[in-house]
């Protein structure tokens, strides 16, 4: 079994955990791959139109700060060192995902959610937990959230205007990244989550994504 941290380590890593919080709800982001693109030129939208597809890029942004969160929780308290890289290496992408929605919802000319750091907070708190379980229990966890997101981003291509090009280029991407995420831990020994804990967090996703829709 892994040595417990020492508390230099322990130290270490909350730093870097307490800096990933503050770049994550609070600075800009950079991506390390190029924005997604449509494959033709985007059409016009409507004002309604607009509103509707900046509010459903800002909960999808939400969903990238509540990665963030995750990742960095689940990083901090995984056993194994391949583990670990494993959660850096899917925040790395998830980083990504931030700094396209943020884009976009700049040229839409919407906003982020107002409650960024209650779901940066929320969601560090899960990741606690479900790496404290251990690491087949937090890979697991993983598996079941990017299956979630999956399905949730799919509900989004069906319902941003239609004309909405250059979001849905993006969207895509990130529903292709979350598919591979879900895969490589599953690769990795992800033990299937008992069903309450699916539900649970079901509830708590519909939460997060009704209200982000708003504020």
């Amino acid at each position: 079994m892994p040595a417990t941290p020492s508390l230099p380590d322990a130290l270490d890593r909350l730093l870097v955990a307490a800096d990933t919080a503050m770049r994550t709800v609070f600075a800009p982001h950079r991506a390390s791959r190029p924005c997604p693109k449509p494959a033709s030129e985007a059409l016009p939208l409507d004002d309604a139109a607009r509103r509707e597809a900046a509010a459903l890029m800002r909960v999808n942004h939400v969903g990238e700060v509540c990665a963030q969160a995750l990742y960095a929780a689940q990083s901090i308290t995984a056993r194994k060192p391949e583990i670990r890289a494993q959660m850096e290496h899917a925040a790395r992408e998830e980083t990504d995902h931030l700094a396209w929605c943020e884009e976009r919802l700049q040229e839409l000319g919407g906003r982020t959610s107002l409650l960024n750091p209650l779901w940066y907070a929320g969601a560090f708190g899960i990741g606690l937990i479900a790496g404290r379980a251990g690491d087949r229990w937090s890979l697991g966890f993983v598996v079941e959230t990017e299956r979630q997101v999956e399905q949730h981003l799919d509900s989004h291509l069906e319902r941003l205007p239609a004309g909405d090009l250059a979001s849905r280029a993006i969207v895509r991407q990130m529903r292709d990244d979350e598919a591979g995420h879900a895969m490589a831990a599953e690769r990795a020994g992800g033990a299937p989550l008992p069903n309450p804990v699916r539900w649970m967090m079901q509830a708590a996703a519909k939460v997060m994504t009704t209200t982000a829709h708003r504020i």
